[in-house]
């Protein structure tokens, strides 16, 4: 058993060093070493080949029973919907404008678990933490989708067909590649070493070029017009959100590292994705980027006292 000491040292030594890299990267943005032209180039690599081969590689070598783990999808999914309707009913007498309604509730509940989530569970449990946030992972992405294009259509009144959002979600890389990823481990399908083997090298660079481009990506002008309603979305997001995910985990007697990882992917800040679905809808992407940014800084203190608390609760 550790004692307490040892305890936060290893909580800062999983949140450490993803914090490490976020700060560089955003370092070497400030003295333009990275443009945005690079990050916009690096972030379309990531998303469509590297962190597709990264979910392949771990899922497919994994022994994951998914039926087993069908508790932890449904109370990530339903601590979702429940924030969203939640934030609806009260948006309306805290957020002034309601074009920024749907963007503030958008990020209390979109979490960076592709990037910031798998890194801390790489961090905390090797391969078998990727295996298991990769499952969490694929189940909430289709639900982020869906959710956060209906939010924002809603309150921007846009015309954006859910069709071409569902289209969009089966046509997503990363769940095409847990799914494939599902099939090979299910059926013992054998994939030729030399193809295993490159996705891996292929897969390496996937969360340090990922964390780098999240640094780089950060924002913190002109924060003070949209600071309310930020306000509002960043505290949801960093307390409300993953405190509700994880309870109800405990209450149903999810433990160990599954309750871990629940906690990592949920508590992970706002996803970079929601300022990019803003701005291509045309709604307010400086208050996107505001609650990305925060969110991202103040998560920090807040993922080493509550992963401490768990690991003393585990």
């Amino acid at each position: 058993m550790l004692d307490n000491l040892s305890i936060v040292d290893f909580s800062l030594s999983v949140i450490g060093p993803v914090v490490l890299l976020i700060a560089f990267g955003y370092g070497l943005y400030k003295t333009g070493l990275m443009s945005d032209d690079f990050v916009e180039r690096a972030s379309r690599l990531i998303f469509n080949f590297a962190l597709p081969a990264l979910l392949f590689t771990t899922i497919s070598k994994s022994q994951l029973d998914l039926t087993s783990e069908l508790d932890m999808l449904l109370i990530g999914v339903a601590g979702t919907i429940l924030i969203c309707l939640v934030l609806m009913l009260i948006c309306p007498y805290l957020v002034a404008r309601r074009s920024d309604r749907g963007v503030v509730i958008q990020g209390a509940f979109r979490s960076n678990m592709g990037i910031i989530g798998l890194a801390y569970c790489a961090n905390a449990y090797g391969d078998a933490g990727i295996a298991l946030g990769s499952i969490y992972l694929g189940a909430l992405t289709i639900i982020y989708n869906v959710i956060s294009v209906g939010i924002l259509n809603f309150y921007l009144d846009s015309k954006t067909s859910i069709l071409i959002v569902l289209k969009g979600v089966i046509s997503n890389p990363i769940i095409l590649s847990i799914v494939l990823a599902l099939t090979v481990s299910k059926f013992d399908i054998v994939i030729p070493s030399i193809l295993l083997n490159s996705a891996g090298y292929f897969a390496q660079l996937t969360l340090p070029l990922a964390l780098l481009c999240t640094g780089a990506a950060l924002r913190f002008s002109t924060f003070r017009e949209d600071a309310k309603a930020a306000a509002l979305s960043i505290f949801v997001k960093c307390f409300i959100y993953p405190g509700l995910i994880v309870l109800t985990a405990i209450y149903f007697d999810i433990r160990g590292i599954t309750l871990g990882v629940v906690y990592l992917m949920s508590i992970a800040p706002t996803a970079a994705a929601s300022y990019v679905m803003v701005r291509k809808i045309g709604g307010n992407h400086k208050l996107a980027a505001h609650i990305i940014a925060i969110s991202t800084i103040l998560s920090v203190p807040i993922t080493i006292v509550g992963y401490t608390l768990i690991a003393v609760y585990l």
